[in-house]
């Protein structure tokens, strides 16, 4: 069930939270900065594994925050080869099929999914949209918060009205 909303990804009622980054290890503008602030452990094993050329395009990394409930984890999901460049949409694509494998091996019944590639990656919202759609249809029982870019209105189809916060 595909859900649009709006306001803090990283306040989302959700047991994994998607955070978008490139394969340099730089997160230094939006929602990855705000990750690096709020979860420094996360940063630190993505800056090393893309020292270690772990980080590619199309293969998401998962890091277990160590909550018991809420936020348990979070997914690094690349959506630019390198900070300076603009997203790809085949890579958006092969993220989302590797997502979605791990929603699957780790059971995760409710994800937040930001605008990926959207926003700093110049990607086409309706675009992007309809891919995160589809890459999730076949998995009716996974609630996705998926977070409008500022300033868009959730499409028809979706369940509920945006929720904007203070």
């Amino acid at each position: 069930m595909i859900e649009a909303t709006r306001g803090n990804l990283l306040e989302a009622d959700a047991e994994a939270l998607v955070n978008t980054v490139n394969c340099v290890g730089v997160m230094g503008k939006g929602i990855a900065l705000q990750f690096k602030r709020a979860f420094p452990k996360n940063f630190t094993e993505y800056a090393k594994a893309c020292k270690g050329k772990e980080i590619k395009p199309g293969k998401v990394m998962v890091f277990e925050t160590g909550n018991m409930l809420n936020q348990r984890y979070i997914v690094n999901f690349p959506t630019k080869r390198h900070w300076k460049e603009k997203s790809r949409m085949g890579d958006i694509e092969t993220g989302l099929m590797d997502l979605c494998a791990q929603v699957q091996r780790l059971n995760i019944q409710s994800i937040a999914i930001p605008p990926l590639g959207a926003g700093l990656g110049g990607l086409n919202w309706h675009e992007v949209r309809q891919r995160i759609e589809a890459a999730f249809e076949t998995m009716p029982e996974v609630r996705v918060l998926l977070f409008e870019p500022e300033g868009r209105t959730a499409p028809s189809g979706y369940l509920g009205a945006p929720k904007a916060r203070a």
